[in-house]
This record gives structure tokens, sequence and C-alpha cells, in this order.
């Protein structure tokens, strides 16, 4: 690094960057070219990276001294995490385990009829109904009932623990827009962050077998649309509407209620179908780190080379995926054709 020697000693910073330790690591790019027998070698004017600048001021740190001090910051404020996180994060894992035991120890014959049952009251259609029944049977047939009732079950526990803490979120950014702004941000870096760096964090905080490790990770990837267009829903509700129940004398609460959640629905729909989707999305991802159901066996497939398991647990998930659209889809235009005859 012959420009950024000559650099240094034009400024004057010899005797500061001679003043460290010259017995650093080597960098990345050192170790690539000593294990191919080769010599580092580079343009005359590299780019100014941290490990570039400590070939020639071991004063300057590493990059990898960046990573390391990442871990170690994280591990030092591991303790604090865990006892502030522990007991209010328990309680999911009492509900993803209740639930799992509850869909395991129902028998096939008493579960099947309730889910169609859900299925029909929430979408009053007899073709989605038929659809849901058929799908659920032929799971059945292939014998991937327990496994796609382990993944319903997670899906409904996430889900309703989403919406319950998603809504309100949204409602309470609609009113301030001080709120909303300081909550973008927050919402884009949960919607962009790759799915596998969501369990990163968590697998240092909580165990592999404690079923709030999954299920932490499927809450912050899904609950984020539910957010957003609960927020947009009441923020869309014609002014006119609100002057008029201004003129009612209605207070916030019955506004609130009484409009503009109603007239919110359909948006607030879109959102629940959203974070359904997203949820079944995370929890294949969550097989990685013990989460039960479908995704175990499609890592299985990825793992072993079987092409058949991989492949008939992906169509599972397509059809747990299609019985899920379908039946909220169904949902939510039931409940625009109910808010247009009112």
């Amino acid at each position: 690094m012959a420009f950024y020697d000559g650099l240094f000693k034009m400024l004057g910073l010899s005797d500061w960057c001679d003043g460290a330790s010259s017995d650093a690591p080597m960098s990345m790019a050192d170790l690539l070219a000593q294990s191919s027998g080769e010599a580092a070698s580079g343009p005359f004017f590299p780019f100014p990276s941290l490990d570039n600048l400590n070939e020639s001021c071991s004063s300057i740190i590493q990059s990898r001294d960046v990573t390391k001090g990442i871990e170690n910051g994280f591990l030092a404020a591991k303790p604090a995490l865990k006892t502030v996180l522990d007991p209010i994060t328990q309680p999911l894992s009492w509900l993803l385990d209740g639930a799992l035991w509850t869909f395991e120890v129902t028998p096939w014959f008493i579960m099947v009829p309730i889910l169609v049952a859900i299925a029909y009251w929430a979408s009053r259609s007899v073709g989605v109904t038929i659809f849901v029944a058929f799908s659920i049977m032929l799971l059945g047939f292939v014998d991937h009932y327990d496994v796609a009732m382990q993944t319903l079950s997670i899906i409904f526990v996430c889900t309703g623990i989403s919406v319950a803490l998603g809504v309100p979120i949204g409602i309470a950014m609609s009113k301030s827009d001080r709120l909303q702004k300081s909550t973008v941000p927050i919402l884009d870096l949960l919607q962009t962050l790759p799915t596998f760096v969501y369990l990163i964090p968590l697998i240092f905080l909580f165990s592999v077998t404690e079923s709030k490790l999954y299920g932490i990770a499927i809450i912050l990837y899904a609950i984020v649309p539910v957010i957003r267009l609960t927020d947009l829903g009441i923020r869309l509700v014609d002014q006119d509407v609100i002057e008029a129940a201004n003129a009612f004398g209605m207070n916030g609460r019955q506004k609130l209620m009484g409009v503009e959640l109603p007239l919110a629905l359909p948006n607030i729909m879109a959102g629940i179908n959203q974070t359904i989707m997203m949820s079944l999305a995370m929890v294949v991802i969550a097989s990685l780190v013990s989460a039960p159901g479908l995704g175990v066996n499609v890592l299985r497939g990825i793992r072993n080379l079987e092409l058949g398991v991989g492949i008939v647990a992906g169509i599972g998930i397509v059809l747990l995926a299609v019985i899920l659209d379908r039946v909220s889809k169904a949902a939510l235009s039931r409940v625009d054709m109910t808010r247009v005859k009112h």
C-alpha cells in the first residue's frame, strides 16, 4: 500500500502509525492470498477500507475489529436483555406449546370439521369451504396431516398475536403524525431485513428448544402489513364523515369504534391477509431453529437431497397458503359487500 504509506508520511502521522503493535491478524485479502500461495496485490490507489489503511498504519483498526466489537457488545448486553425479555416472552412459549399440543391431540375427525366450520363462518362461501375440506383431506392421504396441523397451529398463534398488537399500533399511528414518523423507519427495517437475519440475535438470546425463539421471529416479520394498512385505512376515512360524526357530538372513542374502524375494515382485513401469508413464509424459515411442521420436511429434502420429500412438503405449504389466502380474501369480500349494503 505504497500510496497510503506516502499519504500518512506526508500528513506527519508516521510516529502514530508506527507506535501501535504490528502483530495484528492478517486481513481477509492476505489470508486468501496466502492460501493460494500468491502475494496480495492490488491497484496503486486502492479503496480506503479499514483493512487497506491498517496495512499502512497499524493504529487503524481492521474490519474484523468492527464485527468483533458488535459481537462483544451484544454478548455483554445479553444477561440484561434475557432478564428483561424472558418473563415478557414466556407466555408466547406457553401459547405456542399449548396450541401445538391441542392440534396434535385432537382427533382428525373432530379437528377437520372444526376447521371446515371456521372456513365457512369466515368466508360464507360453499366453494371455498369445499376446497378447504378437500385440501386438508389430501394432506391426510399423503400422511402430512400431522405436520400440516403443526404449521397451522403456529400460524394461528403468531397471526393472532400480530393482529392483537398490530391493530392498536396502527390506530395509534393514525392519530399521531409524530408517532407515525418515528415508527415508519422501524417498520421499513423489519420489512427489508433478510429473513435469516431475524434468527441471528434470537439464537444468542434464547435456547433453540424454546418455542418463543421462532415465535418472536415470525411475529416481527409478519406484523408489519397489519400495522401499515390499519394506519392507512383510518387515515383514508373521508373527512366529511368525521365532521358529520363531530356534528352528532361523538367523542373520540365513539368515532373510532362506530365510524373509523368500520370504514377502515377492508384495509385492515387486507393487512391481516398479508400477515397470514408472511407468517406462513417465515414458519418455513423458522424450521432452521426447531420450528415444527412442514418446514422440517422441506429442510430434510434439502439436506438429504430427498427430492420427493421436499416437493410433497412444498406442495403442502402451497395448499395451506391457498387455504388461508382464499378464506381471508372471501372474508374480505364479505366485509366489502356488507359495507356497501349499509
